[in-house]
């Protein structure tokens, strides 16, 4: 079984359109679904209503909203690369923010990608079949991660 993607996003809209656009090119993986900031934590460090997941488990990349209740996405991505386990993680920022700040703390923090996301629902179906590709079908992941021994 291929490792899940994980999905930060707290907009129902967004967060329909990556789901659509992921099913589309058929990629194998499951998408996990978590609505802030905190949860995504809870889930990737198995606390909380996630305790009983295994935290050996990684997703296969984390899609990341910066703009998140609770607990912010650059906020998320520093802790991300702060633990010695998912350091590596792949992470790609996806977002509305046309902030440079965004985009030059994003890359600070450690961020693999900084993605806008599109307006228009052709493009952001490119994007995310785009990010796909890259990531799930091309990209060679560090030894360890994606929940390899």
């Amino acid at each position: 079984m291929k490792p899940p993607i994980l999905l930060v996003e707290d907009n129902s809209s967004d967060e329909k359109l990556t789901l659509l656009a992921f099913r589309q090119h058929a990629y194998g993986h499951d998408v996990v679904v978590l609505r802030d900031g905190a949860d995504a934590l809870d889930y990737l460090f198995a606390s909380g209503p996630y305790a009983d997941r295994d935290p050996a488990e990684l997703p296969a990349m984390v899609l990341l909203d910066l703009k998140l209740p609770r607990i912010g996405g650059l906020e998320v991505l520093r802790r991300i690369r702060a633990a010695e386990r998912t350091r590596f993680l792949p992470v790609v920022v996806l977002t509305a923010s046309r902030e440079e700040r965004d985009v030059v703390r994003s890359y600070q923090l450690g961020a693999n990608a900084y993605v806008r996301k599109p307006l228009d629902f052709t493009d952001f179906v490119e994007a995310a079949r785009a990010i796909g590709t890259f990531w799930l079908l091309l990209n060679e992941p560090a030894t360890g991660q994606r929940g390899a021994p």
